[in-house]
């Protein structure tokens, strides 16, 4: 934590610096969803990598995150490689469906009641 006037000058002048970083970054993100990128899944990657950025800034810097001890970002680690996990088996599942064959019986075998 700041102790002096200046250190506490420096840390406002942080704040207006990431604040204007977010409102420009806040503006390309509005901006991309006018612009139409060869996929649609590369807007929603191109978002998403803007979001994580805003995000990590907001964490790091309104919400002190920065001057933290190491296991908070230890934590931070595992929590984001436990996403990528879940992310990762959500596209595999999504590329391979289950298929049940044989579930239910054809409609020409059923013998009327």
């Amino acid at each position: 934590m700041a102790d002096n006037v200046e250190e506490i000058q420096k840390s406002i002048k942080w704040y207006f610096i990431i604040g204007g970083a977010l409102i420009v970054l806040s503006g390309a993100t509005v901006g991309l969803s006018y612009v139409e990128l060869p996929t649609h899944s590369l807007n929603i990657l191109v978002g998403m990598i803007l979001a994580t950025i805003k995000a990590s800034m907001v964490a790091l810097i309104f919400m002190h995150l920065s001057h933290e001890r190491s296991l908070i970002y230890k934590i931070l680690a595992f929590t984001v490689a436990f996403a990528i996990v879940l992310f990762t088996l959500f596209i595999l599942s999504h590329e391979d469906p289950l298929e049940f064959k044989g579930f239910y019986a054809p409609v020409e075998d059923q013998q009327p009641q």
